[in-house]
């Protein structure tokens, strides 16, 4: 340990070995056998189940728990996986208590909702560490696929068509397949490699190869796809960053947030440096997941500043009070105007911020002091290959398709992107055996 918190500028090593180890571990453990068991003796197994309605890829809640509560956590794995096969990252990472949890029936009755999040993780971890897959393939129909993406939406079509008895070629611009799953979500919620061990796992199905380092566009084109293989799916996410459109953002310790996270999900965590003092802007899960790990780096000071109230946040009261929690302070009702400084980032001018008749106005402005800057307002695609619906590709368009962050429509979620993989998989095979 070289540095501390209190160390100025930019730097790594800010924290003893210990502290990394203890800060990056599993935010919240696996549930045991007899824990799972109370857990989900919870559950009132509704008919007509809210929780099922409120969950993207559909998986049949009320069963799964009701396979934990007697004893067959196998059986419940294979329920969530048959609409889910990306069921462990979301188990960890989708925002339950906005969706599933937030209509339990004992949610609305007493404050408090059966642990679906934690009981699907629960019965997918007891699966796949007995390295079983559970599923097998199909007759092969002689029909090849392309599926560009590796990340939730790829890799939840790829294994559906797979499954179907079509050959899948994935093509990943990246070193590694697994998308966001793998570059994007905060190390401390998939420690141990889990992303990494998922695709290992889920590409047991056969079927599926994956060819990774291959960009659209610059080594592959669509038209060469389009006449090499049956079907083509686009699964290219959101690789652009929106900018902040305020002066100084090009100074040396402004980046963006998604960089930093992927950074430090493939790096050794005492070698990543973050300043002392940190100022995140935005308000989503990038933003938090950016703001709560510089604090685990041991930055000194992490300010997050989002340019609405409280309530207007896509990142769920959950996961602010997580962030706050981890020692972030939250700044509601603020947007930037100016970053300070020379040849590097020394603070951030902003505005306090109200609704008026011609939308957001600005008031009284403040600076906070920053070595370091996060930009999370939001991503945007940068190459659309196929005709678009306002700034997204559209669903289908002949022998295309596409899915996830990148098309039209839904939400910007894990387990939104695997519904949409999935789905289109069913589409890519009813047309290719009409």
């Amino acid at each position: 340990m070289s540095n501390s918190p209190l160390t100025p500028g930019v730097v790594a090593d800010r924290l003893p070995p210990a502290a990394y180890a203890e800060n990056f571990s599993d935010v919240q453990p696996v549930l045991d056998r007899h824990e799972a068991r109370v857990a989900a003796d919870r559950c009132y197994f509704c008919h007509d189940a809210p929780c099922m309605t409120a969950c993207p890829t559909s998986i049949d809640i009320p069963l799964f728990i009701r396979q934990i509560a007697t004893g067959t956590p196998d059986a419940a794995a294979k329920t969530i996986f048959a609409q889910n096969i990306l069921g462990g990252m979301c188990a960890r990472v989708c925002p339950t208590e906005q969706l599933c949890e937030e209509v339990c029936v004992r949610e609305v009755a007493e404050g408090k909702p059966v642990e679906i999040g934690r009981l699907q993780r629960f019965a997918t971890d007891t699966l796949m560490g007995k390295g079983v897959h559970p599923f097998t393939r199909a007759a092969a129909t002689g029909k090849r696929v392309a599926v560009v993406g590796a990340g939730p939406a790829g890799l939840a079509c790829a294994h559906r068509l797979a499954m179907r008895g079509h050959d899948v070629v994935v093509f990943e611009r990246r070193a590694k397949p697994g998308g966001l799953n793998e570059y994007g979500i905060a190390t401390y919620k998939t420690p141990e490699n889990f992303a990494a061990r998922e695709v290992e796992w889920l590409l047991k199905i056969g079927g599926i190869t994956v060819k990774t380092g291959v960009e659209l566009g610059r080594d592959v084109t669509l038209d060469q796809l389009q006449a090499d293989y049956d079907a083509v799916f686009l699964g290219i996410g959101l690789a652009g960053v929106n900018a902040l459109r305020a002066v100084g953002e090009d100074l040396a310790g402004v980046r963006n947030a998604v960089d930093f996270i992927a950074e430090l999900r493939q790096s050794d965590k005492a070698q990543v440096a973050v300043g002392r003092d940190v100022v995140v802007i935005g308000g989503g899960m990038t933003a938090v997941d950016a703001a709560v790990q510089s604090k685990l780096l041991g930055a000194n000071s992490v300010t997050m500043v989002y340019r609405r109230g409280k309530d207007k946040m896509s990142a769920s009261v959950y996961e602010q009070d997580h962030a706050t929690g981890a020692g972030v302070r939250i700044i509601y009702g603020a947007a930037p105007v100016k970053v300070l400084g020379s040849a590097a980032v020394e603070g951030v001018e902003f505005a306090y911020t109200h609704d008026g008749p011609n939308g957001l106005e600005m008031g009284e402005t403040f600076t906070l002091k920053a070595d370091q800057v996060f930009k999370a307002i939001g991503q945007t695609l940068t190459a659309a290959p196929i005709a678009k619906d306002g700034a997204k590709l559209v669903k289908q368009q002949g022998k295309i398709w596409a899915g996830g962050d990148c098309a039209a429509g839904g939400e910007d979620l894990t387990v939104t992107a695997v519904a949409e993989g999935r789905d289109a998989a069913e589409a890519i095979h009813a047309s290719l055996m009409a």
